[in-house]
């Protein structure tokens, strides 16, 4: 959030008739304050846009703080106006409709610090049925605005964009050791930053290429420290842990039975699942609750 929110605003400003000076009054903070926020100098504080939300939102009833999250023609619609044209810089290698990138852009703006950090992967091993592997990795806001995604282990090695949109996460990667592209889609659990996703990989992981779905789960390990070249070690120090996970002490049976569980016809005869889907946040939740990993 920064200039894209400052966009936002001058557009909610203009629909409303509303100048820059009034809306300083009216949430009593100074006029130059507003004026670093409609220019994207900074971003308001929660507490200042939940304040300046709430007072929008007496003009244009039912706007939320989740409004400002929209894709710019969205917004725009709500206060009944043209979308302002937005140039954002386009990530290389992902062919997206301009909409779906600007939705993407305006989430990461909003919250993508909440994102950032040391995350550690579990997930079945498709080579060796009932193991597990563990690979550690990072995230962080990139220099084109959007988060930066990379996870791996001895033999592999994910990099590519996150795209969070509407509450959950899209991964366009590639592995980097054998050039082959994956995808990932993830539920998301959340407090004031992201702590777990829960979601789908969808790639050819096998020594014959067949194409696999099964599910994998993100769980925040660690926080940035702000030093860019001693974050890149602490990764790579992560990424040289076993990635092949043998001791079954090191996944909780909630854990085992979350990533592996029956589907099908006959699972759905008994109150299953029919297809293989992502679980919501609330099962999510207690799974992570009940995991005690070391970091």
């Amino acid at each position: 959030m920064s200039q894209h929110f400052g966009e936002r605003l001058t557009l909610a400003l203009k629909a409303l008739s509303m100048s820059r000076g009034r809306l300083a009054a009216e949430l009593e903070v100074d006029k130059s304050l507003v004026g670093r926020w409609a220019s994207g100098a900074v971003s308001p504080s929660s507490h200042n846009l939940e304040r300046l939300t709430h007072l929008l939102a007496r003009k244009l009833p039912g706007l939320t703080l989740l409004d400002w999250e929209r894709a710019p023609g969205e917004f725009a619609a709500l206060f009944g106006v043209d979308p302002p044209r937005i140039a954002v810089e386009r990530p290389s290698g992902i062919a997206l409709p301009d909409a779906t990138i600007d939705a993407a852009i305006a989430s990461t703006r909003m919250r993508g610090e909440a994102y950032e950090g040391f995350w550690r992967a579990t997930h079945p091993a498709i080579v060796a049925p009932g193991r597990f592997f563990h690979e550690h990795g990072i995230i962080r806001i990139g220099e084109n605005g959007l988060l930066r995604f990379e996870l791996g282990g001895a033999d592999v090695r994910y990099v590519g964009t996150i795209l969070p949109i509407e509450g959950q996460v899209f991964v366009v990667a590639t592995d980097s050791v054998r050039h082959l592209p994956c995808y990932m889609i993830f539920n998301i659990v959340t407090m004031p930053r992201i702590v777990a996703m829960d979601g789908l990989l969808l790639t050819a992981g096998n020594a014959m290429r067949d194409p696999s779905a099964y599910p994998i789960v993100l769980e925040r390990i660690g926080d940035l420290s702000g030093d860019v070249a001693a974050d890149d070690a602490h990764v790579e120090a992560l990424m040289k842990r076993p990635q092949f996970v043998q001791d079954e002490a090191l996944v909780p049976q909630a854990m085992r039975d979350h990533l592996i569980r029956d589907v099908g016809p006959a699972a759905a005869k008994l109150g299953g699942d029919l297809l293989l889907t992502a679980a919501g946040t609330s099962s999510l939740t207690r799974v992570v609750t009940a995991s005690s990993y070391p970091g």
